[in-house]
């Protein structure tokens, strides 16, 4: 690990050659919110007309620093519970609105939407994104890694409401306090909003309008002035739940019926903290992962999904650079067991998450039931704390403790430090991140230790990184995700984008990613190259793609890549090559084509991939998604094919039926998943999911099994 002497001289070193340039914030002045506001998105209250608004925004797209094409008005209205946001968006005649989605966060990239972001504690590190179309479908998220990606499997309570105008369309958003966690007696938070008009593909923003920054840049953000002294209550939410689940379990069982409950309980520890407890948890409401075909001899990596466990989730963040291919905590380890990834019963869990002056901090600990005879009731815990240092950087560390299959003497410790400045060269992104980590448990041997750095330059022109990670051959975190330990990893990337303005092309991408996987003395294992020569946007919205990939695998052992087709010990040299086309999501019918062919080992190897996204109206869409490989190896061929098929009728924005259906012939089953998810006011909601599986041994389907389940909960807060 890196010593705090190196680490702090590299912070000192850093902090002196890059030039942090002072400027003043612009503000908006919040209203007082005197009576109430009805919800309605027309903003035609008295106290709207007497609150201060932005009117100013700038273009990042498709002209940075130009002026937008349609004018937007924001205003603010506050009281001591409530938050309230209004916002009207113009268009100049002939531009129209794209907005074809209703559903509870809903990818609104690609149609009309405006964007809030709130840093509450004014950090520039973490915050809350809130987003809403016309259709008046509702997006919230949470800011991760320094504002430069965001967790939107995070549901905030809050409300919104559209109405259309004579030149545009206008929104209401309105927030309870008790939904965010904040700095206690500030009168200030930063803020930044941002406008989407998709038709022309235009984004405006009000503060820090520049490309190279992203919106989650909080550091870059306005403020918010003249907040009044919020009142929390008590700050206590109790949400209890009665679920009730019937269905036959397997072909021949009986049918099974239980009626249960849970509870989930959160607490204020001033506006900083949160603590929370949950028990006898259930993740009915969770949607399935979708199935994806695997043509490697490593696990694929699934994200967390599950509710209590993204709360806070953000705190947790360890390292830069890291990813799927090293995680030290990983929560979908905490009650999803082994490889096939079976649940066992979250009895009781508790959390802490939030701030204690400019130090952040998360601790979970889970008691897990047993399951099976490998999987007995066992203590899962993990902690995390990162101090703020200079103005966008921090040093931390994190541990967790105790082992899903219940072995003993398992734990992790390890500490990160994060250099990172959005002021690099005057304007420019430069991060640089160094960690260490080491484990334990009985029985282990070898080198149970992880070390890594990375300097990573993402700006809008040239994007590098430069990143290695080297992974003892022992480093096995029982509540970590490592699929390949023994390891040196190094991985050099530079993307260029430059925007020609012709041809109808608005931006060009030149990727280039190579990565070289050796074992711990050096001898190469695998290596990538990806070069993406054309990677144009037009426009219009459409993308056109071709890559040239050679790569390499040595093998020391073998591994199984379909059934009775072998990959035998070796070196294998092969080039594999990329065609695809994506349509603009902004028209009715759109979707994505891909082929990737040519050498895979010692045979050859086409994938052909699909989806179709077809959306009729705001309250309907149908997508077809489907992936087919044919491999020619020596030893003989194999075919594999996917299917996925997702229904979505969105009644409102507050009521929703998704049906998702999928098919493979790797397992030879399909399965689909129904949930209808009504939100009758913000702090109730009923789910009603049904599961039905068909397996397919020969040529005809048969039953495997079914599940109806419902689930009710309503939050009561003091």
């Amino acid at each position: 690990m890196p010593s705090a002497r190196l680490t702090i001289g590299l912070f000192i070193l850093l902090g002196q050659t890059a030039r942090a340039q002072s400027r003043d914030r612009p503000t908006l002045v919040v209203g007082t919110l005197a009576g109430e506001i009805r919800l309605n998105g027309r903003l035609d209250e008295p106290a709207w007309a007497a609150a201060d608004s932005i009117t100013a925004l700038t273009q990042t797209e498709p002209t940075q620093g130009a002026p937008p094409i349609g004018r937007t008005v924001v205003k603010v209205l506050a009281n001591a519970r409530v938050i309230v946001f209004g916002i009207r968006c113009d268009n100049p005649p002939g531009v129209s609105l794209v907005s074809y989605s209703k559903a509870r966060d809903a990818d609104l990239r690609l149609e009309d939407h405006i964007r809030l972001v709130l840093d509450t504690f004014e950090d520039g590190r973490t915050g809350y994104i809130f987003a809403v179309n016309p259709s008046g479908s509702r997006y919230d998220a949470l800011l991760s890694i320094q504002g430069e990606s965001e967790n939107s499997n995070w549901d905030g309570i809050w409300e919104a409401a559209t109405s259309a105008t004579s030149s545009g369309w206008s929104v209401e958003i309105r927030i309870p306090i008790r939904t965010l966690a904040f700095r206690a007696g500030a009168n200030t938070w930063r803020f930044n909003v941002q406008r989407r008009i998709q038709s022309i593909q235009e984004t405006d923003r009000w503060a820090g309008p520049r490309r190279d920054w992203k919106f989650g840049q909080t550091d870059h953000a306005g403020e918010l002035v003249g907040l009044p002294r919020f009142d929390l209550g008590r700050g206590l939410s109790i949400r209890p739940a009665l679920r009730s689940r019937t269905g036959i379990p397997a072909p021949h069982a009986d049918l099974d019926m239980k009626l249960d409950g849970s509870a989930d309980l959160s607490k204020r520890i001033g506006s900083d903290l949160l603590g929370s407890a949950t028990l006898n948890t259930d993740f009915a409401e969770t949607e399935v992962d979708a199935r994806r075909i695997n043509l490697t001899r490593f696990p694929l990596f699934f994200p967390e999904k599950r509710t209590f466990f993204l709360e806070g989730a953000d705190l947790f963040d360890f390292g830069a650079g890291l990813s799927s291919d090293l995680l030290p905590f990983f929560t979908r380890r905490v009650g999803l067991v082994g490889d096939s990834g079976f649940a066992a019963p979250l009895r009781v869990g508790g959390k802490l998450t939030g701030r204690v002056g400019g130090t952040r901090v998360g601790a979970l600990v889970t008691r897990m039931g047993a399951v099976r005879a490998n999987s007995p009731s066992t203590t899962l815990a993990a902690f995390r704390i990162s101090q703020n240092v200079l103005r966008e950087s921090s040093i931390g560390a994190i541990a967790t403790l105790g082992d899903p299959l219940g072995r003993p003497g398992s734990y992790l410790v390890g500490t990160d430090a994060i250099y990172r400045s959005s002021r690099f060269a005057g304007d420019k992104n430069l991060t640089v991140g160094l960690w260490g980590l080491a484990m334990g448990r009985s029985g282990t041997s070898g080198d149970r230790s992880a070390v890594g750095a990375v300097i990573d330059y993402p700006n809008d022109l040239v994007d590098a990184n430069v990143s290695w990670k080297r992974i003892g051959d022992g480093f096995d975190p029982s509540l970590g995700f490592v699929p390949r330990s023994g390891v040196q990893i190094f991985t050099v990337s530079a993307t260029i984008s430059p925007r020609p303005q012709r041809l109808g092309i608005r931006q060009m991408f030149i990727e280039n990613f190579f990565t070289l996987v050796t074992d711990l003395p050096g001898r190469w294992q695998s290596y990538h190259f990806f070069f993406a020569p054309v990677n144009w946007r037009f426009e219009s919205g459409d993308r056109i793609e071709a890559n040239y990939v050679p790569q390499g695998e040595h093998l020391t052992v073998p591994f199984d890549v379909a059934d009775g087709i072998r990959i035998e010990p070796g070196s294998y040299r092969f080039t594999r090559y990329r065609l695809e086309a994506e349509f603009a999501n902004r028209r009715r019918l759109s979707g994505q084509l891909t082929w990737w062919f040519g050498g895979f080992y010692d045979g050859r190897l086409d994938q052909f991939e699909g989806k179709i996204v077809w959306r009729p109206s705001a309250t309907f869409a149908a997508e077809l998604n489907g992936e087919r490989d044919i491999g020619r190896m020596p030893h003989g061929a194999f075919t594999t094919t996917l299917i996925g098929t997702r229904l979505k009728l969105n009644v409102s924005p507050a009521f929703q039926v998704n049906s998702f259906i999928q098919y493979d012939t790797d397992s030879r089953s399909a399965g689909s998943n129904t949930r209808v998810r009504w939100t009758i006011v913000p702090v109730a909601e009923l789910f009603i999911v049904y599961n039905h599986n068909l397996r397919r041994p020969l040529n005809r389907f048969e039953f495997d099994s079914n599940q109806l389940l419902a689930k009710f909960q309503y939050a009561f807060q003091f």
